[in-house]
């Protein structure tokens, strides 16, 4: 037999016998009705899992990762509200149970096999993962298997205090609520684990609020690497900041009793507290994972005897709350429950097109008001004496920097956080004055974590406000990048809709900086980002642009909850010359506050119909600067700036080039991954015959100092490419 099957026989023999584990009497605090509530919610979990494997090896059912061993979590729901906002680990469907014992008109199995099966009618992913998770209990769904999701649980737990100063339009969660995250003990040894626990920490220490419960379910395992004795406790038990909690997890009644104790110093003192757990975990890591294989028979045996639910039976009947026989009876009708909901559910549909897949990924449109900040006697003050600048051309720093102004006027909800924004004014003075305008609340300085800059807005945009991150550079977004891969970019396309985190991502990057920084300052890649469905992706190459974009991608955050990433070409921050020394070529004013340019909108310069440039962000630049020999050349040349990266502005492109005799891709990314290789692809699709070439960056890293520019474009090489393209080499 299976160790599943093991563990199953092994409960109904030593019930039947009442041989069960020995353990400390119960602590008071529960009831008689709710131990035996949380026991049916760890029977149903226990029945879940063996349900599932049996639908896994019928071909019925595509998840075995159970959470058999880990049932205890069904006491830490119950020391909860419902509207405590829970980022569960994946073994905490005895949570969710619990949970939707407090919300009345769930069918908790029915949902959680639909899930198991992958049905299209599974109430929270729509059968596109088999996920914890729901909308009417507040369990965002989490696909996280390495703590991912805890940058975002301290973003959200910051949220609820900057909620009760500044209300949100589309606020979600109560003000006197507290979120919770829970995760394994080998997971918390994860970066992303411990920059999350450190931030929470450090912002702790400084009063600022963070109504934050950590819960660690220590198994002592990670798949096959042992955790080592007393680790969990020796590295939480003295953090700064964070108060340590820890309880026998196989005891209901110890673990309710502690769990709603940290409860209650979280949600009165508003300060996060870590609470320890320990578990065991039977039936080894998944299905196909046999324990046996790299632990003694005698260990796996030994977790075995420590069957929570066994130790669940033994303090029922000792509070008097159940006896043995009436839990013996719960479980076996619970089992056979589970099993005729589950041949119900297996016949559910499936999705089955590419687009019923892809349905999610956009998420739904919300109303918002036209506006819910203060009128222009603010904007006046707000901006003082730059209102007078504001006719006169100016670099896009600064009209970057009245155009957050703007937005930050018109929408309360609006919150900007990033390394150095708010004292110093970002690295180049883009956010410059906006703390003194809007207030340490809504311009954050946070600590030098890009994860947890992102998973500060991502927890933010739970709650109903519209943030505004900024990753210094480009390169240090590959530190973080998979809270936008794996954590924003997915929950929409998980929830069905049902839950999303709107954002503008500023990031600060591309080549070009005279030799400043190398590689770190300037990395020209967006491989990292083109590829995660659902990002809109938009590069301005000029102030006037940057302005109206921005403002669009505020809307599609704001109004379509969309993650947008708003990629600012650092070398064109300062840009005021555009052919010669003091020429103002590159300088524009402010755009009114109405004008923006839509999403898929491309930029059009000129009419001619020998050769199209198309280009973005330092190549627009580039491609400006090389017009004027090209006309010379005769080349009658029309520069088309994609602005929008992604989705690919399909349509505007296909109708800006349709009447040109060639086509030139300028590029200022590496050949290899670039925007330039999908450009190529389309136009050979979309006008086969046309001659196409492009103008890349080598694939190099870029250097330090005066070789800087040599694997990158030229306005040289842009003229030499034409030229030949077009046939003339005059």
């Amino acid at each position: 037999m299976d160790r599943a099957q093991i563990v199953h026989e092994n409960f109904l023999t030593r019930v039947a016998q009442g041989h069960l584990p020995d353990g400390a009497a119960p602590r008071p605090g529960l009831s008689n009705t709710e131990a035996v509530s949380l026991y049916r919610s760890q029977v149903l979990s226990r029945a879940l899992d063996r349900t599932s494997r049996a639908m896994q090896k019928a071909g019925q059912g595509f998840y075995t990762i159970g959470s058999s061993g880990h049932e205890g979590m069904a006491a830490v729901a119950h020391a909860l509200r419902p509207t405590d906002i829970a980022f569960l680990h994946y073994r905490d469907a005895a949570f969710q149970i619990a949970r939707s014992e407090q919300v009345p008109g769930q069918q908790i199995a029915w949902d959680m096999l639909l899930s198991f099966a992958c049905s299209k009618e599974d109430p929270i992913s729509g059968g596109r993962h088999k996920v914890l998770g729901s909308k009417a209990l507040m369990i965002p769904p989490q696909t996280s298997t390495i703590a991912s999701h805890l940058p975002k649980a301290v973003g959200a737990a910051y949220s609820i205090g900057a909620a009760r100063r500044h209300p949100p339009e589309h606020r979600e969660l109560p003000a006197d609520g507290i979120a919770m995250c829970s995760f394994g003990d080998a997971s918390a040894n994860h970066s992303t684990a411990q920059g999350a626990i450190n931030t929470a920490g450090w912002t702790s220490v400084q009063s600022t609020p963070l109504p934050l419960l950590f819960v660690c379910e220590d198994n002592g395992i990670g798949i096959s690497v042992r955790t080592p004795k007393g680790w969990v406790q020796a590295s939480m038990q003295h953090r700064p900041g964070i108060k340590y909690f820890q309880a026998n997890g196989l005891d209901i009644f110890e673990t309710y009793a502690v769990a709603k104790e940290a409860a209650e110093y979280v949600r009165t003192r508003r300060k996060p507290a870590f609470l320890h757990l320990r578990t065991v975990r039977l039936y080894g890591h998944a299905g196909a994972d046999v324990p046996t294989t790299y632990m003694a028979k005698s260990e796996v045996e030994a977790d075995e005897a420590n069957d929570p639910l066994l130790h669940s039976v033994r303090l029922l009947e000792q509070a008097g709350a159940l006896s043995s026989d009436q839990a013996l009876k719960i479980y076996q009708d619970t089992c056979a429950r589970t099993d005729r909901i589950a041949a119900e559910a297996v016949t559910r549909p499936h999705l089955t097109t590419a687009s019923e897949v892809m349905a999610s990924l956009i998420p739904p449109k919300r109303t918002c008001k036209p506006t819910n900040g203060p009128g222009a006697e603010a904007r006046a003050a707000a901006f003082g004496g730059d209102m007078r600048a504001m006719d006169d051309p100016q670099p896009m720093s600064r009209l970057i920097n009245w155009a957050l102004t703007d937005l930050m006027l018109e929408h309360a909800e609006i919150v900007c956080m990033g390394e150095d924004v708010g004292r110093k004014g970002g690295v180049y003075g883009v956010t410059q004055k906006l703390q003194q305008r809007f207030g340490p609340d809504r311009v954050i300085d946070t600590l030098l974590d890009e994860q947890s800059i992102l998973g500060l807005a991502i927890g933010m945009g739970h709650n109903g406000f519209v943030p505004i991150p900024e990753i210094q550079f480009l390169a240090y977004l590959h530190n973080a990048e998979d809270q936008i891969r794996g954590e924003a970019a997915t929950l929409p396309f998980f929830s069905n809709g049902q839950f999303t985190n709107p954002m503008v991502l500023r990031i600060a990057g591309l080549g070009y900086q005279k030799g400043f920084g190398g590689h770190f300052h300037n990395d020209n890649s967006l491989a990292v980002l083109r590829d995660i469905p659902g990002v809109i992706i938009a590069c301005p190459s000029t102030g006037s642009d940057a302005v109206q974009m921005l403002r669009e991608g505020l809307r599609l955050a704001r109004e379509e909850q969309r993650v947008v990433v708003f990629l600012e070409p650092i070398a064109l921050y300062p840009m005021r010359d555009l052919h010669q020394a003091q020429d103002a070529g590159w300088m524009t004013t402010y755009p009114s506050p109405d004008r923006s340019i839509r999403l898929g909108e491309v930029g059009v310069q000129g009419d001619g119909t020998d050769l199209a440039i198309v280009t973005y962000g330092n190549g627009h630049y580039l491609s400006q600067q090389a017009l004027p020999e090209l006309e010379a050349a005769g080349i009658r040349t029309r520069i088309i700036d994609m602005r929008w990266l992604a989705p690919l502005p399909a349509e505007a492109l296909r109708e800006a080039t349709k009447t040109c005799a060639h086509i030139l891709v300028v590029d200022e990314c590496r050949r290899t991954g670039s925007q330039s290789e999908a450009l190529t692809t389309f136009f050979v699709e979309e006008s086969p015959g046309t001659p196409i070439a492009r103008v890349v960056a080598e694939d190099s890293f870029i250097a330090t100092g005066p070789a800087y520019a040599a694997p990158l474009p030229s306005k040289d090489n842009i003229v030499a490419a034409a030229l030949n393209l077009t046939g003339n080499r005059s």
